[in-house]
């Protein structure tokens, strides 16, 4: 057993898979294993994989055709045999200190779960942003499920570290849904969900480059992938008997995610959108499961009038 598995994801990223190779097997902590899963890349990204795979025997290529990320991570989280598990996404760097300071963290603390800071990384200048996440309690140990603050982050799942034990007891794995995108975002939920213990660290230890134009991210095609995310999170709450403790926390989470997502769909998406938007939250009015002390005067508001106004809320936007 190796005290990592490190896995990364890739689907044609040649331009940007060495960098993110050189910042993993340099790593200060050695005892480490590498898995790369390889989404069927139509480039020359296998071949790279397959090169540094020759050189260092803690990597291990897994090939195979393509089938989406979700799918990719779960043959990941299988073929892992770390006593932890992380992500580096192919398209992100990391710090050569990342991974020996979160596993010492981690093993002193006996955490289930432990998540750094990032930066912003931008190609074109070379340019490093620190993503501000000090809102959230530092340097200390607490459950999730009794201070809900983590799940306001962004899932940004590569900035953790999380217990393979957690993951199988619990059977968190990622949807599967062919062809999806977010697929992070109910696996996040899932892991603050589950964790017993978790400490968020002021370090930052990755780069998340944010101008890579194949980024799923900047993708308008895919306008229902949210939601099926949220069905998932609502449904695995239920199955794990935590739901009544989060029915209030998943619709306030929920927004955030949904006017993001709103935001950046082109024009002709955003009504289609908005009403499946409208329909889920008016019931979660009529089920009683909106807090208004969760939203700030402005949110609840936007929030009322989506939910049963819709069509006044498009009308006033477009004023």
């Amino acid at each position: 057993m190796s005290k990592i598995s490190i896995l990364i994801p890739c689907y044609n990223v040649e331009k940007y898979i060495k960098q993110c190779l050189d910042s993993v097997v340099n790593q200060t902590l050695k005892d480490i294993e590498i898995i790369c899963i390889n989404d069927g890349s139509t480039d020359s990204t296998l071949d790279i994989l397959r090169e540094y795979e020759s050189r260092d025997n803690r990597i291990k290529v897994i090939s195979k055709q393509n089938s989406g990320y979700g799918a990719s991570m779960n043959i990941g989280l299988e073929a892992a045999n770390g006593e932890y598990i992380g992500i580096v996404e192919s398209d992100d760097f990391a710090e050569l200190d990342m991974f020996e300071k979160l596993y010492n963290t981690a093993k002193d603390n006996d955490l289930d779960l432990v998540r750094c800071q990032y930066y912003l990384y931008k190609s074109s200048d070379n340019s490093n942003e620190l993503f501000d996440n000090t809102w959230v309690p530092m340097n200390k140990i607490y459950c999730p499920l009794d201070d809900n603050t983590p799940f306001l982050q962004a899932p940004a799942i590569w900035c953790n570290l999380f217990k393979k034990d957690m993951i199988f007891d619990n059977n968190i794995r990622f949807l599967e849904t062919p062809g999806a995108s977010y697929q992070d975002t109910s696996f996040a939920f899932k892991l603050y969900a589950c964790a017993k213990r978790f400490m968020m660290i002021s370090d930052a230890f990755i780069h998340y480059r944010v101008d890579n134009e194949n980024s799923s991210v900047n993708s308008v095609k895919k306008m229902d992938c949210v939601i099926t995310e949220y069905a998932e999170i609502k449904n695995f709450a239920k199955e794990h008997k935590i739901y009544d403790k989060l029915r209030f926390l998943i619709p306030k989470i929920k927004y955030g995610c949904y006017r993001w997502n709103h935001e950046r769909l082109v024009r002709k998406l955003k009504f289609p959108f908005l009403l499946k938007m409208s329909k889920e939250y008016l019931a979660d009015f009529l089920q009683g499961n909106i807090d208004k002390n969760l939203f700030t005067k402005k949110e609840y508001k936007r929030i009322f009038t989506i939910s049963f106004f819709p069509l006044l809320y498009i009308f006033r936007r477009s004023l």
